[in-house]
């Protein structure tokens, strides 16, 4: 039902619903007559027998006029009314249908407190009861009102105040109840900041859309009364809500997201929870999505499921058990790449042909579900149609999809801004060439694997590792840098230490998430320390060196198949397990730099507007220390001479070389500083 659209349906429903009480409210005022008809000394007998008379006794004038406006209410309904349908949901009674309106009648009707005083001889008690209704009320049956039957089990109806008896109690409605009894449908106040509705409103891919008609097929054609759980697995939470709710809207149900961390842990409001959606699904029409983020689903959230009904659908990042359930299993994948090309024709309109290929290169860098490309798309039409703009299509694109990639996974890592560029970086002749061939690799992935069929071959292998060792100090982390700027793509810095934890099962979960969070944008990612994990291979003597090598072994399983770059740092190569080194695809050793890479450093080390006083690089290249520790002496130099109010020399140099050889506790010899001033 939907008042802001069929308003003449919402007219009859209240006409309907007004003579339906106008029903309730005859039948009240016929007890009430009965009740002051009944003399003192009279047999019980006598006034169950008078209260039969009266109720089957007509008033014609009223019964006349109440007919006729009811049925002239229900042959204007377009639909079946409000109440009708709560009835047919619910399975209610004559019986039950007339104690709700009874309770109604009360929020809805000004002449119903009297009529209920009146008919219970007592001024004081103006309110609905089970007793007025059990004595009024036509059909009466005892079993209405017990916490199994519909009324209560559903909330239709609750006691306002249970200080008395449960005849004697005062009765009220639900007020979602009774909104809807007059036509008004919304989501349960008690359920809004727990369930959010989700609809699609965007066009989905092929796989997608197919995706959802099997759903929609096999919901539709269960044997039993009992719906199968749909379990969605896959990684994208955007693909997964879009399917589910593309396959509900063929099922004519609309969809509505609980996240699974957000179910109530105890019991009573867990339970109150299950009530309250079981009731909103049905007087909405609406499906649940029950939502993991992470693998392993809470227990809470687990007993929930075991206790709804209805169409529910589980998105999961993997499959998973769910006992004592029939399942629907669904593996949901991204679109694949040609998709990906045809919905980014569709979101650019005519600006996709203004791209000069930089599609090609879009969709092979970047997993972009059908939500981030129409995000991504009204970034690129937003910034093209900015008066002055002079950044070109292809650029904006690029930028765009980099920054929708960057949300998840900000909150997991660093993030480094790369400046550094390949004339930045000194090494030698060897290291260069391995730097320039990761970067070929990155750069021709899609053409390789996909164009020429290497990925047909099996996923293994397919991502992209390196292994970094060396000294601090070395260039690690401007190789990274470097590639990043190259290649324009994000450089994200995690330190492994930092992830490892002494909790079984904790390391790979910390792991999943921030390889999950930078599948979408293809980010370059740089695991520091890797010694903290990579030692050699220990005998497994107890359980803990067993999970320490799970821990590896699934660190590189992630690493084989990211679509990415993921580099990983040591300063000892040896300490790295030769069976590990195997499965990376590259391994640079940067090593210590000689007298002339030092030379080069030093030339490269300050920025061009630097006011340098006659420095002598080959005097500077003596101090045998790497590319980070002369970045250190050289900043350090530049603040003395700042703070000096001159220009940077050699004597400021050899200040900055003192602190730095005190901080590596080192001994500075003449034969390195001799002759700087």
């Amino acid at each position: 039902m939907n008042q802001e659209i069929d308003h003449d349906w919402t007219a009859a429903n209240q006409r309907y619903l007004t003579a339906r009480l106008g029903s309730v409210r005859l039948a009240l005022e016929r007890h009430a007559a009965t009740r002051h008809a009944e003399t003192p000394g009279q047999s019980r007998d006598e006034i169950v027998a008078n209260r039969r008379d009266h109720q089957q006794t007509d008033l014609p004038a009223d019964d006349a006029s109440g007919l006729k406006l009811l049925t002239e209410a229900a042959a204007s309904l377009s639909a079946p009314s409000a109440l009708d349908r709560l009835s047919e949901m619910f399975a209610l009674s004559p019986f039950e249908q007339n104690l709700l309106l009874l309770c109604a009648g009360m929020e809805l009707d000004g002449s119903f407190p009297s009529v209920c005083a009146s008919a219970q001889c007592d001024p004081r008690r103006n309110y609905a009861t089970f007793s007025l209704a059990l004595a009024a009320l036509p059909d009466a049956h005892w079993n209405a009102l017990t916490p199994a039957a519909p009324l209560r089990r559903w909330r239709l109806i609750d006691f306002a105040r249970r200080d008395e008896s449960l005849l004697q109690s005062q009765l009220r409605i639900d007020e979602r109840v009774l909104h809807y009894l007059a036509g008004i449908s919304y989501l349960d106040q008690r359920l809004e900041g727990l369930v959010q509705p989700f609809a699609v409103t965007r066009t989905l891919a092929l796989s997608q859309l197919q995706t959802a008609e099997r759903i929609a097929e096999t919901l539709a054609s269960r044997e039993t009364t009992v719906w199968p759980t749909v379990l969605l697995c896959g990684r994208d939470r955007a693909s997964n809500r879009s399917i589910a709710a593309r396959a509900c809207s063929l099922l004519g149900l609309r969809l509505h997201v609980l996240r699974a961390a957000d179910v109530p842990q105890p019991v009573v409001e867990r339970e109150a929870l299950a009530r309250l959606w079981e009731r909103e699904a049905l007087l909405l029409n609406s499906a649940l999505l029950l939502e993991q983020e992470e693998q392993d689903m809470p227990p809470a959230a687990l007993t929930l499921l075991g206790s709804l009904h209805g169409v529910l659908l589980v998105s999961v990042p993997e499959t998973m058990e769910l006992p004592d359930r029939p399942v629907f299993r669904v593996e949901v994948r991204k679109p694949g790449a040609s998709e990906q090309q045809s919905l980014w024709g569709d979101v650019l309109g005519p600006a996709a042909s203004q791209m000069n290929g930089e599609l090609d290169r879009v969709v092979s860098q970047f997993s972009m579900g059908t939500d981030a490309i129409h995000a991504a798309g009204a970034r690129v039409r937003e910034g093209l149609a900015q008066a002055g703009a002079t950044q070109q299509p292809g650029s904006l694109l690029w930028d765009a999809c980099r920054s929708l990639a960057r949300s998840r996974l900000d909150d997991l890592a660093q993030r480094i801004e790369p400046m550094a560029t390949w004339e930045d970086i000194v090494l030698p002749e060897t290291q260069l060439r391995a730097l320039n061939e990761i970067a070929a690799h990155v750069r021709q992935r899609a053409r390789v694997y996909r164009t020429w069929g290497f990925a047909s071959k099996g996923e293994r292998g397919l991502g992209i590792s390196a292994l970094f060792a060396g000294a601090s100090g070395t260039g690690k982390t401007m190789a990274a840098e470097v590639l990043a700027n190259h290649l324009q793509l994000d450089l994200y810095k995690i330190d492994l230490s930092q992830m490892v934890s002494k909790y079984i099962g904790e390391t790979e979960k910390n792991l999943r998430r921030v390889f999950d969070a930078a599948e979408e944008g293809g980010a370059i990612l740089l695991f520091d320390e890797a010694d903290a994990l990579f030692g050699k291979r220990s005998e497994v003597k107890d359980s803990h060196d067993r999970y320490a090598n799970i821990e590896v072994s699934y660190l590189l399983q992630r690493m084989e198949a990211y679509r990415g770059l993921a580099i990983l740092t040591t300063n000892l190569k040896n300490a790295v397990d030769p069976a590990f080194v195997r499965r990376l695809r590259f391994i640079v050793q940067f090593p210590f730099p000689d007298a002339r890479q030092r030379t080069e450093i030093w030339r490269h080390i300050f920025p061009s507007d630097t006011p340098l006083q006659n420095p002598d690089f080959s005097k500077l290249a003596r101090l045998s220390i790497p590319g980070g520790n002369i970045r250190n002496v050289a900043l350090h130099a530049a603040f003395l001479a700042a703070e000096a109010g001159e220009s940077l020399t050699m004597f400021h140099l050899r200040q900055a070389a003192h602190s730095e050889y005190a901080k590596l506790e080192k001994p500075l010899t003449e034969a390195e500083i001799g002759g700087w001033v």
